[in-house]
Formats: structure tokens, sequence, C-alpha cells
């Protein structure tokens, strides 16, 4: 692992200063760690905020760029206006991140930064992602899953930087749990924001609500499902109270993006292939 480090820092090292695109998640805090280290003041983080993304994410990603001294700045994309995205498509991530790559690449060019960098990693270049193609007609490089991170890899490192994101679940956009072809709405995203927020409390570590028009379908991963069947009734009452009208608890559990189950593999496959 010791050489993918090597490999990630001469890669940041062929450009003056950058520009990174800043979830607040584990990938990305690691990304703005290093490049830290590389670029010192010449580096700059942006964070979008929309209705897909929660509150509580955006104030993490600010908390975790104060803690790292370095520049920060939100942007506001509002990808729901756009009625390509919000009729929800297999390739709806394409929009998303056309938009978000679009405006980062127009503040980094206007203020001489001269790359902007993705948190991706080795991992997510095989996985079903439309965004990867946005980024890649964006000019967005992707230095980690160049220098081969997997996700292992920087939970690794971010726990020898002392981060505090190195154990922190992963996390995707209010809108993955909407199924394809479900209208998305800024209702709908805040009822699962709202809910989410409040499942959080509880203290479960890893879950998705998924939003099937009026009923929350939860998915715990299977060493937390014994207690979210104990507290069915505050998970009931919290999911009613946010708007929705039937609650249930997926018996198969937790798995990364589930949505894309209802998808057939010849079009993964094409998604996968026109991002290359």
């Amino acid at each position: 692992m010791e050489n993918k480090l090597n490999l990630l820092k001469a890669r940041l090292k062929e450009y003056r200063n950058a520009v990174v695109a800043f979830s607040g998640g584990v990938d990305s805090t690691f990304l703005a760690r290093v490049a830290k280290d590389v670029y010192g003041d010449n580096l700059l983080l942006i964070t979008a905020t929309s209705s897909t993304n929660p509150f509580y994410e955006l104030e993490e990603s600010k908390a975790l760029a104060e803690m790292m001294e370095i520049k920060h700045r939100i942007i506001i994309t509002e990808e729901i206006d756009n009625p390509e995205y919000a009729a929800n498509p297999p390739d709806r991530c394409y929009f998303c991140k056309s938009e978000l790559f679009g405006k980062i690449q127009f503040i980094a060019a206007k203020e001489g930064f001269d790359v902007v960098f993705d948190g991706s990693n080795a991992e997510d270049m095989k996985d079903y992602r439309p965004g990867m193609k946005a980024k890649k007609e964006k000019s967005v490089i992707s230095p980690l899953a160049e220098a081969g991170f997997s996700k292992s890899d920087i939970r690794h490192y971010s726990e020898e930087f002392h981060l505090p994101t190195a154990s922190k679940p992963s996390y995707a956009c209010l809108a993955s749990r909407i199924p394809y072809g479900e209208q998305i709405t800024k209702p709908k995203l805040d009822r699962l924001a709202m809910a989410e927020y409040s499942v959080r409390s509880l203290g479960f570590s890893q879950f998705r609500i998924r939003s099937h028009e009026n009923l929350a379908r939860f998915e715990f991963i299977p060493s937390e499902m014994d207690k979210a069947w104990k507290m069915k009734e505050k998970l009931t009452d919290i999911c009613l109270k946010s708007g929705f009208k039937f609650v249930t608890i997926d018996l198969i559990g937790y798995r990364s993006g589930s949505m894309n189950e209802m998808l057939s593999d010849s079009v993964k496959e094409a998604v996968i292939n026109s991002a290359r």
C-alpha cells in the first residue's frame, strides 16, 4: 500500500494546485488530506448542497475542511430542476454529476486552478456509476482510482492519518433511495432526510430507507437487524411522522446500490463502458 501512496503523491505533484470535489465522505476526505500535504494553501475544496444531500452531510463537510485547515467553498446545485434528472432514469446520476462538475470546472478555470479531482476509488470504476461519464466529459481526474486505492486501502490510511472518516459509513445521495422511473420531488427527498436523520440518532451505523411512493423500506446490516426489530415501533413512528404511510424492514438487509438490482446486466455494462 505504501507504493500506492507514493503513486498518488507523484500524480498530484504533476500539478501546481488543485480543486477537490469534496463530499466529506471517506474517499474525498482522504484525498483532501493527502492533497493538503502536496499543495499546502494552493488547494480548494468545493462542496455542493442541494435537496438531494441532507443538511447534516453539509455540516460534516464544513467541520472536516476546518479541521484539516483547507479552504472550503459551498456551491448550490438543484438537479431536480432538470426534468431529465427528476424523471429518474437509470442514468440519473449523469445529469447530476454533469451539473456539479461543470460548475466546479468553471470556478477552477476562472480562479486559475490547474485541475479538478474527485474521490472515486478503483472499485468505483468497475461499478454501475452513470456519473463517471460526466466526469470524463468535464475532464475531472480520479487520482485515487489511478493509484489503485480500494475502499479498504483508503480506510486503512485514513486511520493512520487519524481522520474521523476512517470508519464513517458509506453514503449516497437521497435520490438513490427512490426506484428508477419514480419521479423525484423535493417533498420526497425532504421526508427521507428527516427520517434518516432521526434513525441515525438511534445509533444505527449503516442503513438505508428506500422510498417506494408512500412505503418506507428499511435496509439494515445483518448485525443490526435484531436491534431494528426490537425498535420497530420507534422506526415506524419516525417514518409516519416524516410523511410515509407504510413501513417495512427488508429481510435481505442493507446492500449498496440495491435499486440497481432492477436493471439488466446489459444496461449496467453499457454505462460502465461509456465512462472508459
